[in-house]
């Protein structure tokens, strides 16, 4: 059998009482908060490498993906979309470092600091993202070249520095390994060329070629002709 429902007129006034004092205390505290803050949060320091393994219990690869996806959504804060140049660049680089720690054979981070964190409007976060990049990629030229020649490309493009260009290009140069294509050796090259350094971009080639390095015809014919071009132009050069 249904239970019968009690009528409002059997709850003590007591209990009313009470719900409406503390409706009346929730108000006033409510009165009392500080409105909701929308300072943005910088990004600070990460904290020791050593604290942060520890943190990982031996699981150091997921760390360091949460802990990348947790910086990739640092520009999201309080429903405020932060543009990438307002983040502190010296505390993402650091970060980003502190996850290829952890997760040496780990991509995205080289990724994200020279595809996102480089095309920012500002040359100075842009070639701090560069720099390291070429930093990093010292640690594993075999895995990491593909984000140094993408440095190359925004130092000579974006920047239109093409020195710095050539610093990169020439520590592709300098740690060639058999994972790394032979157009990304030779970027030098076309660099040197359009700084007006022929004979230096000859003197490359020239070395490129009696390295004994170069096995595949078409490349050997193409330095070649490359050499031979350049040799033409500037003779033509020396003339005029």
């Amino acid at each position: 059998m249904r239970e019968q429902e009690r009528s409002l007129r059997s709850v003590p006034k007591t209990v009313f009482g009470l719900l409406i004092i503390s409706l009346c205390c929730q108000i006033v505290w409510h009165q009392q908060l500080p409105p909701p803050s929308l300072e943005i949060q910088a990004l600070a320091s990460p904290p020791p490498a050593t604290l942060l393994r520890l943190s990982s219990l031996g699981d150091s690869i997921v760390t360091a993906k949460i802990l990348m996806l947790w910086i990739q959504a640092f520009d999201n804060q309080k429903g405020q979309f932060l543009t990438y140049s307002q983040l502190d660049y010296l505390a993402l680089q650091q970060w980003l470092a502190e996850i290829l720690s952890l997760d040496p054979g780990g991509q995205y981070p080289l990724l994200a600091a020279s595809h996102l964190y480089s095309a920012v409007p500002d040359p100075v976060k842009q070639q701090q993202m560069l720099e390291f990049v070429y930093q990093q990629f010292f640690v594993d030229p075999a895995r990491r070249w593909p984000w140094l020649t993408h440095a190359v490309i925004v130092a000579k493009h974006r920047l239109r520095n093409l020195p710095l260009a050539l610093k990169y290009a020439q520590a592709l140069a300098t740690h060639t390994n058999p994972q790394m294509p032979r157009w990304a050796q030779e970027m030098q090259i076309f660099i040197l060329e359009e700084m007006g350094e022929w004979q230096h971009a000859q003197v490359v080639i020239d070395e490129m070629l009696t390295s004994g390095q170069m096995i595949d015809p078409e490349d050997i014919e193409f330095l070649t002709q490359e050499r031979n071009r350049l040799r033409n132009g500037s003779i033509e050069k020396n003339l005029k």
